[in-house]
């Protein structure tokens, strides 16, 4: 066989994904009957300072990023700390109660509410995701759900809190959890997915 002859025979060959039709026609796409809450030129312009004034303002300046949420829609309790890195898609579907933390790269993937309780710890790189997809729809339909996570919890880093999920009270979420379901208040929680693992007992 000539070189052209193997070059002409591989061009021949079809790929297995050619002949493995797709469940999904995303070309039908549609999420026109999600409200995302404010006119496009009021979202645009969150984006400009997310991007562009919220991540300078200095470390120390909790006060003005509380100021700018607040301007945007938030509800956002007293002396909240939120670090110049964390991210809020819709900042008007956010609450979070009096001196809670926000760290460093968390994301509030806020398609639908997230509500976070009073002296709350929300660790560095947590994402917090109302939004889904079905995937037993041809086209993909969006689904959200809101996020509630009481007062006096402790999400470690690196966490993944789905849509839907509660988490009670006082309860700690371990470091690189994924949590799909619901906490209950006062347990220590781990894992992926994140289970209960033991009861929390009040500090001294």
């Amino acid at each position: 066989m000539t070189n052209h002859d193997a070059i002409t025979s591989k061009e021949n060959q079809h790929s297995p994904l050619e002949d493995t039709k797709p469940w999904f026609n995303l070309n039908e796409y549609n999420q026109d009957h999600f409200d995302r809450g404010k006119p496009q030129w009021f979202i645009f312009l969150w984006w400009i300072v997310e991007g562009v004034i919220f991540p300078l303002t200095p470390h120390n300046l909790n006060g003005l990023r509380r100021l700018l949420l607040k301007y945007f829609g938030a509800k956002i309790g007293k002396n909240v700390v939120i670090r110049p890195t964390a991210r809020f898609l819709y900042p008007w579907k956010v609450e979070i109660g009096d001196y809670s933390w926000i760290g460093d790269r968390t994301y509030f993937y806020s398609l639908d509410k997230i509500t976070i309780g009073s002296h709350t710890v929300i660790s560095q790189h947590n994402y917090l995701c109302t939004g889904s997809h079905d995937y037993n729809t041809v086209n993909f339909n969006l689904i959200t759900s809101p996020i509630t996570i009481g007062n006096g919890v402790w999400v470690a880093s690196h966490c993944f809190v789905a849509p839907g999920v509660k988490i009670g009270a006082n309860t700690i979420i371990g470091a690189r959890s994924t949590v799909l379901d619901n906490i209950p208040s006062a347990k220590l929680a781990w894992g992926t997915p994140c289970k209960v693992k033991g009861d929390r007992t009040q500090p001294h």
